[in-house]
Parts: structure tokens; C-alpha cells; sequence
């Protein structure tokens, strides 16, 4: 089982940890939720619970709780730019559809 992060996800995810002055890491979750489903969820962590799984990628720390876990196995983490816009997007080989909005998947 592992959570990968892109160099371009883990400087922004440093840089949102920086500004906020604490925190071990981001934690990645899903949520039932939306069109399709499941949603994915992303927040800082101030310390690590039981059950939870902690990958490390280029000096952050990803955590995710077992729950979350069997959905999100295997995927990477990207922070991409696309004009005006920009964002974290999860590439994650178990999703087998997303709604329109891309806001929630299914698998």
C-alpha cells in the first residue's frame, strides 16, 4: 500500500504548512458524498490518531485513516496549474468514474 506526491504537490503542501507555523503533515481522507458517491477530503494534522497509516513523500508527511485507506491505496498526489486556475488533483488508479464536476468519484 502507498500514497505518492508529485515535487510540485509537495512544495505546495509545504508551503501551506509553513504559513500555518504547525501541523506533522496533511491528512487525506474520503467522504460519502456528491454526485457519484465518495469525495475527497484533504485538512492539516496536528497529531496522528490510532488506526492511521503514515506515508512519507518528499520531507511531508501523508496521513490517512484506515478507512480511507482501501480507497485511496496507490494514489498520487499532484498540485497542478491550468490558466487561471490551480489545485490538488488525486490520481487514483482505483476510481472507476467521476461525476461532471469532478467534485466526487465511485469505485
Amino acid at each position: 500500500m502507498a500514497i505518492t506526491m508529485t515535487d510540485a504537490a509537495a512544495a505546495r503542501a509545504r508551503s501551506f504548512l509553513e504559513k500555518r507555523g504547525s501541523g506533522v503533515g496533511i491528512r487525506l481522507g474520503v467522504k460519502t458524498t456528491g454526485c457519484s458517491g465518495l469525495a475527497y477530503v484533504m485538512e492539516f494534522v496536528d497529531s496522528v490518531d490510532e488506526g492511521d497509516t503514515v506515508f512519507e513523500a518528499h520531507g511531508i508527511n501523508v496521513i490517512i485513516d484506515g478507512k480511507s485507506l482501501v480507497y485511496l491505496d496507490g494514489t498520487e498526489l499532484d498540485f497542478v496549474k491550468e490558466g487561471l486556475n490551480e489545485g490538488f488533483e488525486f490520481n487514483n488508479p482505483n476510481a472507476k468514474g467521476e461525476c461532471g464536476c469532478g467534485e466526487s468519484f465511485n469505485i
